[in-house]
């Protein structure tokens, strides 16, 4: 059988179409986990530690405990019984790592600002609240661990039981010979210090979640705002103790996550025991402050970036050392989390020698985690910094740099020095293009005539090329990179009797619009209307098996394996109609929803009857069941590697330090693209949030481990004001790993824009001597170095 192009089948893949997720979203149609209604639900409020590292001495809840509809107040001593396991890691990245049971009650100490400590549930929220208010907890304060550095050598420890605070050390350093000879032959060497701040997501809908056992018990149905409801029933199972057949965990509509919601959080679990201890439905919505203290933090390393050079400014070695901060406990991949940019510190750079250590360190802060790009902006932003550094050294253009560096098209697949493959590229590509988009040599000659002119209104331009890991996998690796799941996906499609096609995935989306895509994928394979494909989602008793959505991988794992079985589904119906039709399958082609012989256009049987024909089953080849139907479970022989360069053009006020965005361009390779319109939708907020940890961004402590601006009056979340109108382009090279082609671009803009921009800041002072300046580029700091610089002249 051939599959044939005709007026009839159009292709799909490739338009751009409205969403459909979004006429329920912008209608209040959509339902979100905080506003089920569920009768008789009892609401938990949590008593948290005021104090970044103390001892619980004695709680007293009396008084909480009379107070108006108050059902139960309880300690972590009381709950210690329910469960099974501590709260789960899932990538003991060393064998010898270090990872203190972690409970969602604290027991007898403390280790951040906002740590669980008393759980009150009561019949209303006010009431609980209220009750809340009432629980006395008394403490015995002690020193908390909070600078990075200082946690690699300081007395004081961040947990009680432990010798140090490290957590552990892992490296990368396939050849140390060569990377040690590289840097004593190298005529240029760079040697730079960058700090991740600290980022704290602001998902539009905040944490909620709602468990509601069956009424003769035994059975719960957990809705909660998560991206992982597969993942999040395993882990559930482990550590209540509850069968995983018992469980059923349901994804309602979720506002963003951004890899806040992936993880599993001590409030899901509280609400699971308490609803199986009470019998009674539990809920938890958490406030937006008490968010930014008790979801995860994203980011938090301080990185020592070394490049080796010769005199033409061809990299020889990168040598990179890591303090990653865990935070107080490993959540679920906290640890795994510099790992997913251990192999990409080289950038997108043709490099002969690397080598890569990093030491996790626990602090008495809120735990990291996963956060938009885990461990790739990271990456990207130290080595694109420092090629900024080493252009300024050579007195050479950022540009002509990289070009000088980057891996040749010719070269892909190109095996990395730090052992990965990458699929597919074209970086010379991306960048002519960006700098022709940017108009890059008249940018140029704009800054120099305002230099020359002194004038105060500073423009400076940056450049920042990356390329990333997507759609995590194969299994085996990440096997041999001790990460606790696999890298497969999930997907079922079935031809209803009625013609009507049902998608069944293991994805679970917060935004990306799976339902417009995954229908795109299976009608353009079909020859239908994408308004004929239903995809369901996100419930585990509907979609039971899935590795659901986080890196980038929803697109090159998921949407392969909807693609994969809508195949199989094809070749089920061709047996089917060879059959019927009395002819041999090799004589027959599907053109426009029909198989029809070759040559004789006239006899054909549409798709539409062959999947009635599988339902009344009374006239099926020997050997075929009934029903048009097909499941897969997709591992890919490899991951995906989406790449681009990005160009921001600043302006910065000399008697002011502030700065602004006044052009952004990016030019993106994310492979085959099934819908142009919501990639450019991913690349819009992509950027946005690169761009926010450039200029706004940071959650800062204060001295005793209290967070400062833990409420959106004080930590500045970017607006469409703030922001110019994004400059678009693409390239397009199929990665050759599935056969979509596709790579993702989920995580791509956020990857690229943090250096973009602040190559720009620092270009636009560099004739002062500015060579760096710390994220976010606020006013304040920005004015203070070209204070600095002014003085040091």
């Amino acid at each position: 059988m051939t599959m044939t192009d005709s007026p009839q089948q159009e292709r799909i893949i490739g338009e751009r179409r409205l969403r459909r997720e979004d006429p329920g979203l912008l209608s209040g149609e959509n339902r979100f986990s905080d506003d089920l209604v569920v009768p008789g639900a009892l609401h938990l409020v949590l008593v948290r530690s005021p104090h970044a590292h103390a001892k619980i001495l004695h709680v007293d809840a009396n008084a909480a405990r009379s107070m108006p509809g108050v059902v139960a107040v309880l300690t972590g001593q009381d709950l210690q019984s329910e469960w099974a396991a501590p709260m789960p890691c899932a990538w003991p990245v060393t064998p010898d790592m270090k990872n203190p049971a972690h409970y969602p009650l604290a027991t007898e100490y403390v280790h951040y600002a906002g740590e669980c400590v008393v759980a009150v549930v009561a019949r209303s929220q006010i009431e609980a609240v209220d009750a809340a208010g009432a629980v006395i907890v008394e403490y015995e304060e002690l020193t908390p661990v909070l600078d990075l550095e200082d946690a690699v050598t300081d007395a004081s420890l961040a947990h009680e039981e432990l010798d140090s605070n490290a957590s552990f050390v892992w490296s990368l350093d396939p050849n140390p010979e060569a990377v040690e000879a590289a840097f004593r032959e190298a005529a240029v060497t760079v040697s730079e210090r960058y700090v991740q701040q600290r980022l704290i997501p602001a998902a539009m809908e905040p944490r909620a979640m709602v468990v509601v056992p069956s009424p003769m018990g035994g059975d719960y149905t957990v809705y909660s705002a998560t991206q992982i409801p597969h993942v999040l029933r395993v882990m559930l199972a482990l550590t209540t103790g509850i069968p995983e057949t018992k469980l059923r965990v349901v994804a309602p509509s979720v506002g963003g996550g951004f890899g806040s919601k992936l993880d599993v959080y001590a409030e899901e679990l509280l609400c699971l025991v308490l609803a199986r201890r009470l019998r009674q439905p539990v809920r938890f919505t958490e406030e937006r402050g008490e968010g930014t203290m008790a979801t995860i933090h994203g980011r938090g390393q301080v990185q020592y970036m070394e490049l080796a050079a010769n005199a033409d400014g061809k990299v020889t070695a990168v040598r990179v050392k890591l303090l990653a901060d865990m935070g107080a406990y490993l959540q679920l991949v906290t640890p795994g989390v510099p790992l997913l940019g251990a192999f990409l510190y080289h950038g997108v750079y043709d490099i002969g020698a690397y080598s890569f250590t990093c030491t996790g360190l626990f602090t008495n802060k809120t735990p990291t985690d996963a956060y938009r790009g885990a461990g790739r902006p990271e990456a990207t932003y130290a080595i694109e910094r420092a090629m900024d550094t080493l252009a300024r050294k050579l007195a050479m253009d950022p540009a002509e740099i990289r070009r000088r560096n980057f891996i040749a098209a010719e070269k892909f697949p190109y095996e990395s020095v730090a052992g990965l493959v990458f699929d597919s590229g074209s970086y010379q590509e991306n960048l002519a293009k960006a700098l022709d988009r940017a108009g890059y040599a008249e940018l140029r000659a704009e800054q120099q005539r305002r230099r020359a002119a002194g004038d105060p209104r500073r423009l400076g331009i940056g450049v920042s090329c990356y390329v990333e890991m997507c759609g995590l996998a194969p299994s085996r690796v990440l096997a041999s990179l001790n990460y606790g799941a696999g890298g497969w996906e999930a997907a079922t499609v079935r031809i209803l009797p009625t013609s009507k096609v049902q998608v069944v995935t293991g994805t679970a989306p917060h935004g990306q619009g799976h339902e417009t895509s995954w229908s795109m994928i299976v009608a353009d394979k079909l020859g239908i209307s994408p308004d004929d494909v239903e995809v369901l989602h996100s419930d585990t008793a509907i979609a039971p098996h899935g590795m659901d959505t986080y890196g980038s991988r929803s697109l090159s794992v998921g949407g392969t394996a909807i693609y994969l079985a809508t195949e199989r589904v094809i070749e089920k119906a061709l047996k089917i109609a060879a059959h019927q039709m009395e002819v041999a399958e090799e004589d027959l082609e599907y053109v426009g929803a029909s198989f029809r012989v070759k040559g004789s256009p006239d006899q054909q049987l549409p798709l539409a009857a062959i999947a009635f024909e599988a339902f009344t089953a009374h006239n099926l080849p020997d050997g075929v069941e009934p029903n048009l139907e097909a499941s897969i479970s997709w591992d890919p022989p490899n991951f995906t590697f989406p790449n681009g360069t990005h160009i921001a053009v600043v302006e910065v006020d000399e008697e002011t330090g502030r700065v602004q965005l006044e052009r952004y361009i990016a030019v993106d390779d994310c492979g085959n693209q099934i819908n142009p319109m919501i990639v450019e939708g991913q690349v819009h907020g992509g950027i946005t949030q690169g761009v926010a940890q450039a200029l706004y961004e940071e959650a800062l402590y204060d001295a005793s481990g209290q967070l400062l601006n833990a409420s959106l009056a004080d930590y500045l979340v970017p607006s469409a004001a703030e922001l110019p109108s994004f400059e678009l382009g693409s390239t397009v090279t199929p990665s050759p790993t599935n056969p979509l082609g596709v790579k993702g671009v989920g995580e791509a803009g956020t990857i690229g824009s943090a250096p973009a921009v602040i190559n720009a800041v620092v270009d636009a002072l560099a004739d002062l001597g500015v060579t760096d300046c710390p994220m976010p580029a606020t006013p304040e700091r920005v004015y203070s170095l070209i204070q600095q610089a002014t003085a040091a002249r």
